[in-house]
């Protein structure tokens, strides 16, 4: 059995050999995922149980989801950014309680250390301290701001935080709106 299918004009054919009577959702999940997910070309031959009975061979193509305009907006959006932005990144930081929380984020984004922070209350941390498992209520800042502010913002930290050792981790920002990225530059100092 020959059937050739159109995608985005693309053609790719599925061929097999003696097709089982009865396709079980399992086969039928897996012939969608190698559709879905394959980033090749490459013609992979697929054989299932000797229970089915069914050999398939797939030229595998991108996903009908994900189209080139997508992916030159996503590759555009972080050309763009890099370009007209500085590299930036996202800092998490835990604080004991609403009031502190409160306090070092205003205190960071006074001090243009950031040019926003959110508070996320109601997290619970679980950690090795003290050479024992330790439980905490705590609430999370995220910071957004340059990536050249980080030492600086870990000194901020450091000094006006209760904890011995807070928690100051940075990851960066590869991409996104453009717009909101020239924020963080021209909301934070040089």
């Amino acid at each position: 059995m020959k059937m050739t299918l159109q995608s985005c004009s693309r053609a790719f054919s599925i061929v097999a050999a003696s097709p089982p009577p009865y396709v079980t959702p399992a086969v039928k999940l897996h012939r969608r995922l190698l559709l879905l997910l394959s980033p090749s070309s490459a013609t992979v031959g697929c054989s299932f149980s000797s229970k089915t009975g069914c050999a398939l061979s797939l030229p595998l193509f991108r996903s009908n989801f994900v189209n080139k305009s997508t992916v030159r907006g996503i590759h555009s959006t972080r050309m763009e950014a890099a370009s007209s932005t500085v590299p930036s990144i996202v800092v998490y930081v835990t604080v004991p309680n609403k009031e502190a929380g409160k306090k070092l984020a205003e205190s960071i984004v006074k001090e243009r250390l950031a040019a926003c922070v959110n508070i996320v209350p109601g997290i619970e941390s679980v950690y090795w301290w003290d050479g024992k498992v330790q439980t905490d209520s705590e609430e999370l800042l995220i910071i957004k701001t340059r990536e050249s502010l980080l030492e600086s913002l870990t000194e901020h930290v450091k000094s006006n935080h209760e904890y011995d050792v807070p928690e100051v981790i940075a990851l960066p920002i590869k991409g996104g709106n453009s717009k909101y990225l020239e924020w963080i530059k021209n909301s934070t100092k040089d």
